[in-house]
């Protein structure tokens, strides 16, 4: 593999690294791909660049050619299409009386299918949707139902931190995360601070998980008693990123120490 380029599949869409093969690339250059799905038509956001050490564990897929006037009059009808098709199956859904809530429609390169995306609490019956929308468009259909997660990796958003939710910008898949991670980092366990758009716990607390944990093993537990240069007291609290602890010297005084103040633990 020679050189790696960044690619947007979609408008506002995390950028995708592609091979660039022998293709002569610059941004703003468009391009057919291959993607898990098919043939795709892209957009080159990020300049070609050596591909250097170590290689990708996953290969990657490739630069299928560059697009011509034909690709980019069928993205220019494929875009119509799912625009179309969004309200169609929006006013569908509502005659029909079906609990979902469509999230994005998606058309293949040449037009010959169009994926749905919805969410929904349970399992539903589209067989009349699929019938309706056949019947509208002469493509093959396909209803995909996901999750809250996979709806805002999606719709992409603005997170707490002001910057693109992660799991639209840059994630390839999702992570396990738990309560006790926000524990670990001692963040406040109220939900709304916790939480991304997506009404789950936020996926940065897995990426900061292990890092917490490394530096809070250097720590001495809460409830411990200590030694310090300042006097002996019981851990109260622990600050990870200011290196420094809380110590309850008797039941009206509490000290903040530094780590590197800590002369040893003791037993009272």
């Amino acid at each position: 593999m020679g050189k790696i380029v960044g690619i947007g599949l979609r408008s506002g869409s995390k950028i995708y690294n592609f091979d660039a093969g022998l293709f002569v690339l610059s941004c703003g250059s468009h391009v057919i791909v291959e993607t898990k799905q098919d043939l795709e038509f892209g957009t080159v956001l990020t300049p070609p660049r050596p591909a250097g050490e170590p290689a990708p564990k996953i290969p990657l897929k490739k630069v299928y050619r560059l697009a011509n006037d034909e690709d980019l009059a069928q993205h220019r009808k494929n875009l119509e299409t799912e625009k179309s098709a969004h309200g169609y199956c929006l006013k569908c859904i509502d005659e029909l009386g079906l609990e979902m809530n469509l999230v994005s429609v998606q058309s293949l390169l040449d037009g010959s299918k169009l994926t749905f995306y919805f969410t929904a609490d349970e399992r539903v019956d589209f067989r009349e949707l699929v019938k309706k929308l056949v019947k509208a468009y002469r493509v093959r259909i396909e209803l995909r139902q996901i999750g809250v997660r996979n709806r805002a990796k999606i719709c992409g958003g603005i997170g707490r931190c002001g910057n693109a939710l992660c799991c639209s910008a840059f994630m390839n898949d999702f992570q396990p995360v738990s309560i006790r991670m926000a524990k670990e980092q001692g963040l406040l366990l109220n939900p709304t601070k916790i939480s991304g758009l997506c009404g789950r716990l936020m996926c940065c607390l897995a990426f900061e998980h292990q890092t917490y944990c490394d530096l809070k093993s250097k720590f001495p537990e809460s409830g411990k008693y200590v030694r310090t240069k300042m006097g002996s007291g019981k851990v109260v609290r622990q600050n990870v990123l200011k290196e420094s602890i809380t110590i309850k010297l008797d039941e009206e005084h509490e000290l903040d120490i530094r780590l590197n103040d800590v002369i040893e633990e003791t037993d009272t």
